[in-house]
């Protein structure tokens, strides 16, 4: 089966075309074609994404890429778009440019959450020889609006266990970076300057991380830095040292909650997913302690681990052997 997806939910626009085969049991994806147009330049001087402005560079940008892809209609059997969760405004264009294509083109069009289309990203890095995700296993989605573990007890078929009760964890990046003069977005730039600065100059708090649960604040570390700061000169040096003891905090934080989760779920795998999943100090890490546990670790390459079209192709794929729908229009606030 040959699927086109288009994501509009932020600040990416993106449209890929992906063969998926093998079924709900063992899925197989490869890109075909995959165009993302980031608009990070021309949001980063309000120190975030805006609504308005995402969405007339979404409608700009959509005719350009969908030639670029130069899609052969007739191969193509499904049409895919994100419908949430993301920026009501931007979700709108991607979605009522998905339905005049398919009008268009006589195809069917599924709606697909974009927080599945994360958990479900890894899917697109495993190769033909590789063997499937040995379930159950646990799935990490971190972001800017979201931090999840899921326990999936298939690839379909899984139940929340944990999540934030306030600020996700790329929010948390964006606060801190604002907070140490850095730019947005906060992630790789805390990311960049950390690798300058000494992980464990200052000590941190990890709200929660004794907390028998399995949900996160990040809230609170925002706030203790923030007061860490408050009588202090900003400097090159302090700047990455509370970087890169942030960062690692943070992991720190993520890495015990998740370990935690696949020791009460007798888990055989860890599943990373998400937009902070580009962190490479995070991959690595938690990477480096499920193997230690002797689980098996997958996560998306990392063209894949942001917002982009690929992924929501997998989402559709596993929603269209289901026979799950939703519906075809904006909702800014979808969850799992």
């Amino acid at each position: 089966m040959r699927v086109l997806t288009i994501e509009t939910s932020c600040d990416e626009t993106a449209m890929a075309v992906v063969e998926a085969k093998g079924g709900i049991r063992s899925p197989r994806f490869k890109v075909l074609k995959s165009e993302i147009s980031s608009q990070i330049e021309l949001h980063r001087p309000f120190g975030g994404v805006m609504p308005g402005l995402a969405k007339r560079e979404h409608l700009k940008n959509l005719p350009p890429i969908e030639k670029t892809l130069d899609i052969d209609w007739e191969k193509v059997d499904l049409m895919a778009v994100i419908i949430g969760p993301g920026l009501e405004p931007a979700l709108w264009t991607g979605i009522e440019y998905a339905k005049k294509l398919a009008k268009e083109h006589k195809k069917p069009l599924l709606g697909v959450n974009h927080l599945e289309a994360h958990l479900y990203s890894p899917l697109l890095s495993l190769k033909e020889r590789d063997r499937n995700i040995p379930l159950p296993a646990i799935g990490l989605i971190v972001s800017g609006g979201h931090t999840i573990l899921l326990a999936l007890e298939k690839i379909d078929r899984w139940k929340k266990i944990g999540e934030t009760r306030d600020d996700a964890v790329g929010e948390a990046f964006d606060k801190v970076a604002r907070l140490v003069g850095l730019p947005y977005p906060g992630g790789p730039e805390i990311q960049k300057t950390a690798e300058k600065g000494n992980p464990n100059a200052i000590v941190f708090p990890k709200p929660m991380i004794n907390q028998k649960n399995l949900d996160f604040s990040f809230s609170g570390l925002k706030t203790a830095i923030f007061y860490y700061l408050r009588d202090k000169k900003m400097t090159p040096k302090l700047r990455a040292d509370v970087a890169a003891s942030f960062q690692k905090t943070v992991i720190d934080i993520l890495i015990t909650k998740t370990l935690r989760a696949a020791w009460q779920y007798g888990a055989k795998s860890v599943v990373l997913a998400g937009g902070v999943a580009a962190n490479k100090p995070l991959r690595d890490a938690l990477k480096k302690k499920v193997k230690k546990d002797g689980l098996n670790f997958y996560v998306a390459g990392l063209q894949y681990s942001t917002d982009n079209a690929a992924m929501a192709a997998a989402a559709a794929y596993v929603d269209h052997l289901k026979g799950k729908r939703y519906r075809i229009t904006a909702q800014a606030n979808l969850n799992l």
